[in-house]
């Protein structure tokens, strides 16, 4: 108890977006693994956001944060209500009109980012709030849960992408990667962006809510 009540006092983040899949996977590793992130955030006293589905890796997710007491946000677009959304659902859940204010509501919500294994769309997720970070959009830590070594072939692209000259080391430094919950919390909570040229967005970010708080 003693410890549990030292990592949440030194958590850095109040709420953490999770992005993952609508389906369970093939594995029961994938399904452990999303319960266990759920735990551990419990433990760390972190808040959930995430995309508002109540099944798949996205249920199991959700499920375990509520059923540990934290607070728990789905931002879901309207029309996805029916496809995803099944059963009992848990926590808040906000309606938006579309994709793109589903991913800039998350992110402005969200102190830290983490992917769990999922399809296109949580990939689709992921590279947008890396590419926000490469342009200076945010500064929030951004984790691959890799369990099982399900993201180890976009990793090894990324590192060819750096060797090839397309993506620099600094932006390479930008995601962050573990096998556990436990490690990958850990790294985040120690992760310092390097300084980079940062692109001048203020203006654009105020004009065009909600993206006017993403930048923090």
């Amino acid at each position: 108890m003693e410890t549990q009540k030292k990592r949440s006092q030194s958590s850095r983040f109040k709420r953490v977006c999770v992005f993952c899949g609508s389906s369970p996977g093939n594995k029961q590793s994938y399904q452990l693994a999303a319960i266990e992130l759920g735990r551990e955030l419990v433990k760390r006293d972190i808040d959930l956001v995430y995309g508002g589905g109540s099944i798949g890796l996205m249920g199991l997710v959700s499920q375990s944060v509520y059923n540990g007491g934290r607070h728990v946000l789905g931002v879901i677009p309207q029309t996805l209500l029916p496809a995803e959304i099944t059963g009992t659902t848990v926590g808040e859940v906000r309606a938006v009109s579309g994709m793109h204010q589903r991913k800039a509501e998350m992110a402005r919500h969200a102190d830290a980012f983490i992917a769990l294994p999922g399809g296109y769309g949580t990939l689709e997720e992921l590279l947008e709030v890396i590419t926000w970070a490469q342009l200076g959009i945010h500064r929030k830590p951004v984790g691959l849960l890799n369990v099982h070594g399900y993201y180890d072939s976009l990793l090894l692209f990324m590192d060819k992408a750096m060797d090839d000259g397309f993506i620099t080391p600094i932006a390479r430094h930008i995601i962050v990667s573990a096998p556990n919950a436990l490690e990958l919390l850990s790294k985040l909570e120690e992760y310092e962006p390097i300084e980079d040229v940062k692109l001048s967005w203020e203006a654009e970010q105020r004009s065009q809510s909600p993206m006017a708080e993403i930048d923090r």
